[in-house]
């Protein structure tokens, strides 16, 4: 017991500095390609949403690999490997004197950024099955920490240079690896890992023949996807979403992603696991993407900043669903293949996320443009809310599913 505590306090503290240095960037990414493209909102949006894509487009490709990579050869090295390179490639970003070079850093960003993924097959190597909606929440908790510290800090630094933010970002990254490479276990036994490593399972599309072999979590997958690709909306347009309709600049838009921070603190360290305690990972979903339905039809509509914060708190109770949704398909697979698993999920986001970010990015821009048919900025809110509406419907399928398989086995 204590030594599964003290792995998850490793992946925990390996997760939040991660996330740090990626919410250092959040606030002046958009506004650096605005700089870098000549100062237009409108154009910026679009190549904001091609950043989004071309990233994703790149994760997709890289995942696979990743996923097996950490089946066969340990968590550890996997992890240790993507620090690194995380942290010389903001070093890369912070010099980037044109957006050409900007998009190479990103694309390097994709392809190192494999702790995420890696640490939900952690998770699943060191939590028995009935405690890893608890611990995916604890994992969703070092996000919400980290989204309450580095956008403020890199919000503060944005008043030094736009630049700044990357350079903090790097430190923390190299200080992350050198973290990891004293004291994060390995959570993979030799003799649980994958015998060989298996190039067929690492083509982009094998994932899809994976996630096949277990036709028991289609519906989670597909709601994980619908639910992944609403995130897009974010980082595609609320920094210029911001700019638009409240005249928010960088360190603005750094207070308010701090608050939705310490709301998905609360949220996934004190109310996942005692949501799902009590209403069942299946109902606990379904109760996520209702209230991430409600919050991103407030946001879509709201036309003053204090309508904008009412739907906060509402949204944050959203986080519960993804914890529930990987408890639930963790279930199914075996410790051998929860890496392929991971990253076949992984690969799969990633190709949503090469069509969502132009998708989110050209509606918002379309909507402030000349040639729309009403001024419209919270458009691409209204968006997401339609798809997470496709998610919940989903869900309760499921869970009627589920009820029917159930009865019989009890009777």
């Amino acid at each position: 017991m204590r030594g599964r505590r003290a792995a998850l306090a490793f992946i925990f503290v390996t997760v939040l500095i991660d996330v740090l240095s990626f919410g250092l960037i959040i606030p002046v990414l958009p506004k650096l390609v605005q700089m870098l493209n000549g100062g237009d909102t409108e154009h910026a949006a679009y190549w904001v949403g091609t950043f989004g894509a071309v990233f994703a487009a790149v994760q997709f490709l890289s995942s696979p690999v990743q996923g097996a990579l950490s089946d066969r050869f340990g968590r550890r090295p996997v992890i240790l490997i993507s620090c690194l390179g995380l942290g010389l490639d903001f070093v890369f970003m912070a010099l980037a004197p044109t957006l050409a070079w900007l998009m190479v850093g990103r694309i390097i960003s994709a392809i190192a950024s494999a702790s995420f993924t890696t640490a939900n097959a952690y998770i699943a190597d060191v939590t028995p099955p009935e405690q890893r909606g608890k611990a995916f929440g604890m994992i969703g908790a070092a996000f919400g920490l980290g989204f309450i510290i580095g956008p403020v800090i890199g919000g503060q630094l944005s008043e030094v240079s736009l630049r700044a933010p990357f350079w903090a970002a790097a430190c923390l990254s190299l200080v992350n690896f050198c973290y990891g490479l004293f004291v994060l276990p390995e959570s993979l036994a030799p003799e649980k890992r994958a015998k060989r490593f298996d190039w067929s399972q690492t083509r982009p599309f094998a994932s899809l023949s994976m996630i096949r072999r277990y036709p028991q979590i289609t519906d989670l997958i597909v709601i994980v996807l619908l639910a992944a690709s609403t995130h897009y909306v974010y980082q595609s347009t609320f920094v210029l979403y911001g700019d638009v309709r409240y005249g928010w600049g960088p360190k603005d838009v750094s207070y308010v992603l701090a608050v939705v921070g310490v709301l998905s603190v609360i949220v996934n360290a004190l109310l996942v696991g005692r949501l799902i305690q009590r209403f069942g990972e299946q109902r606990a979903m379904s109760i996520g993407l209702a209230c991430g339905v409600v919050g991103f039809a407030i946001y879509g509509a709201a036309a003053q900043p204090w309508m904008f914060w009412l739907g906060l708190p509402i949204s944050a109770l959203w986080a519960v669903s993804q914890p529930a949704a990987q408890a639930l398909m963790t279930r199914e697979v075996g410790p051998e293949a929860q890496g392929r698993l991971q990253g076949a999920i992984m690969s799969l986001v990633s190709l949503i996320g090469v069509v969502a970010p132009m998708t989110y990015a050209a509606t918002f821009g379309f909507f402030i443009g000349r040639r729309a048919p009403m001024h419209l900025p919270g458009a691409a809110f209204f968006l997401a809310a339609v798809v997470l509406s496709v998610a919940w419907l989903i869900a309760m399928r499921h869970a009627r599913r589920h009820a029917a398989a159930v009865e019989p086995a009890a009777a």
